[in-house]
């Protein structure tokens, strides 16, 4: 009887070891698990990683519209666009205003100075005065890349008349000074 009962206990805790083996991971197993979540995670960043790109460009051509319209209505007042020596900081900075402008007609023209865009590159700016026309200006923002006239540039430029025209780098690249730097 103890034969048996020794055989019988034997096979109980071979059966118990079994059992308990069977219910643990392979390292195989972990590893294809392991294989696919970064297979996940790699395409969620690569989602967001664009998603970031298009919401910093957009960032950019809101802040372009905005200081066109610090632009318009620095005209309003002044009768005329800042000129390439004073620059967009004249918007903010009543100190950048020329010499001979009335400097009671000056008044911030923006909520808070945006003296760069979104990649830290200062913003082109050129005013455009042909004869027999109204001025105009361009301004735009260099891109990530920060060079002129490559095709990530972002630009907003008035016509002349009422319209207003904004692009991304198409019709060619901006003007080569970079007076607004």
């Amino acid at each position: 009887m103890d034969l048996l009962n020794a055989k019988g206990k034997e096979t109980g805790t071979m059966q118990t070891g079994t059992r308990r083996a069977a219910r643990a991971f392979t390292l195989l197993e972990v590893m294809i698990v392991i294989v696919i979540i970064l297979a996940i995670a790699g395409l969620v960043t690569v989602n967001l990683m664009s998603t970031s790109k298009t919401a910093t460009t957009r960032t950019v051509q809101i802040q372009l519209a905005s200081l066109g319209q610090a632009l318009d209505s620095f005209q309003l007042e002044f009768k005329r666009y800042p000129t390439e020596q004073e620059g967009l900081a004249v918007l903010w900075n009543k100190d950048q205003l020329d010499k001979d402008a009335d400097q009671s007609l000056w008044r911030s023209f923006t909520k808070e100075p945006i003296p760069k865009d979104t990649w830290g590159h200062e913003w082109g700016y050129k005013v455009i005065t042909e004869e027999g026309s109204d001025p105009t200006y361009d301004l735009w923002s260099y891109g990530p890349d920060g060079e002129d006239g490559t095709a990530d540039d972002i630009r907003f430029h008035k016509k002349s008349g009422d319209g207003t025209d904004s692009g991304s780098g198409e019709a060619g690249p901006p003007p080569s000074s970079k007076s607004g730097k």
